[in-house]
């Protein structure tokens, strides 16, 4: 008789941390028996993995719970557990609010999820573990994950953040910085490209403070050692602090061939009033002149960032200078943000005396602003001819393929699937919102 395998569904919220730890879950799932499925109705296990940096993201999730119930109810042996940075602050309160979950484990016990799940269907007993490990238990559960077959990968080279940025509860649900070996990420890096990764993606929640609390290279040192792997084409990192952006970093993008014209350096505010409130450890001209730095090095590199408005405190005279900053450096991209207040951090206990309405308001004045931005960097990239690393079919259909360009940018173009893989030169017909319509050449 034929045993049924069962099945696992995994949603998953957040930062590309987040996805690596899921690739990591993956992994762990298949060695117990399991295999995913893209549909709740069709698994034995459900899964979320969570993110708890906005207050947003936390009720969604618990949105999601809730519309796992119906699914319980008809089948009360399904297990339910929940991962991530929502599971590591709640803890076991997720339990007592949920009755329905199984099982909940935090950002350093993904490691665990197998005995949980085994306990879960021997015992039916729920469990929970968000305990923070040790630093030699850290340093020997960074992410093995499953084989891929992709042309890009993101590979995590530290954990955690030493910066308590005000605003940030990454440190509270994440833990301590820590830096990988910097041996096993070229070792890890070398097997992917073997396996027909072109592109690497370093993570880390600070990537330029890496190696600064071991005995290890610079991050810089890093970039360069990855630079010379044979095989690999293409080279990027998130996410950077300004505060730790050196000049030797900065050198690197004129210096490093595989290194991509791109970098994400959050901003958060143009102000130096609230840059202090918010813990960032900058000037408002410390940035300017190290995106100045930057320009200089490498005259096509494209600067994408993070912008919080209506953080407690914020005047219209503190917005001026976010509004001016924006303008001044013309970012490609900008992720921005209402505040959003996160309980057990320093800024939740400062005194917020803006309406919604005025937050509303300048919000929508940013984000004006920066679409101005935004239009004219990619719509002065109509006609060119770009080089494209080919990652895989298009979303569109109609026999098109994608790539991306160096700066990160999606580019759709009718070709055959044997490019996969390979960089080709296109020519942008059409640029969109978020993405460009090219023709191959």
């Amino acid at each position: 008789m034929e045993i049924m395998k069962k099945a696992f569904y995994l949603e998953t919220f957040g930062c590309q941390m987040n996805v690596v730890d899921s690739e990591r879950i993956v992994a762990l799932l298949e060695q117990i028996g399991y295999s995913q499925v893209d549909a709740a109705d069709k698994a034995d296990l459900l899964l979320l993995n969570t993110c708890s940096i906005r207050d947003k993201a936390e009720r969604k999730v618990y949105g999601h719970l809730g519309r796992f119930k119906p699914l319980k109810d008809q089948r009360p042996e399904l297990i339910i557990g929940v991962g991530g940075c929502v599971a590591q602050q709640e803890g076991e309160r997720m339990l007592d609010t949920v009755p329905y979950l199984d099982l909940v484990f935090g950002t350093h016990n993904v490691h665990r999820l197998p005995e949980l799940v085994t306990q879960a269907e021997k015992h039916r007993s729920r469990g929970c573990a968000t305990e923070f490990l040790g630093r030699e238990e850290r340093l020997g559960n960074f992410p093995q994950r499953s084989q891929l077959d992709s042309v890009t990968r993101f590979v995590t080279v530290m954990q955690g953040c030493d910066n308590f940025c005000s605003y940030c509860i990454v440190p509270y649900v994440r833990g301590r910085e820590i830096s990988r070996p910097s041996s096993e990420i070229l070792a890890e890096i070398e097997a992917l490209v073997a396996q027909g990764v072109r592109e690497v993606t370093l993570l880390g929640q600070n990537v330029n403070s890496y190696g600064l609390k071991e005995d290890e290279i610079s991050f810089a040192q890093l970039l360069k050692k990855m630079n010379d792997v044979e095989g690999l084409e293409r080279i990027r990192f998130m996410t950077s602090h300004p505060k730790d952006m050196t000049d030797e970093l900065i050198d690197c993008f004129g210096n490093l061939d595989k290194l991509c014209k791109q970098i994400h350096l959050p901003l958060q505010s143009g102000s130096d009033r609230v840059l202090k409130l918010m813990n960032r450890g900058y000037t408002a001209a410390d940035y300017l002149q190290k995106v100045e730095r930057l320009k200089a090095v490498c005259p096509e590199i494209r600067l994408s960032t993070d912008i919080i408005v209506g953080f407690p405190g914020e005047t219209e005279a503190d917005f001026l200078d976010t509004l001016e900053m924006v303008k001044t450096v013309k970012y490609a991209d900008a992720f921005t943000f209402l505040f959003s207040s996160r309980t057990g951090t320093a800024a939740s206990k400062l005194k917020d005396d803006q309406s919604s309405v005025q937050k509303q308001e300048r919000f929508e004045r940013l984000c004006a602003l920066q679409n101005q931005n935004s239009e004219a960097v990619w719509q002065a990239d109509q006609g060119k001819v770009l080089p494209v690393l080919v990652e895989g079919e298009s979303k569109q259909g109609d026999g098109q393929i994608f790539g991306r360009t160096t700066w990160n940018r999606i580019v759709n173009f009718e070709g055959d699937k044997d490019l996969i893989g390979k960089t080709v030169s296109v020519k942008i017909a059409k640029v969109f919102r978020n993405s460009n319509l090219g023709e191959l050449v």
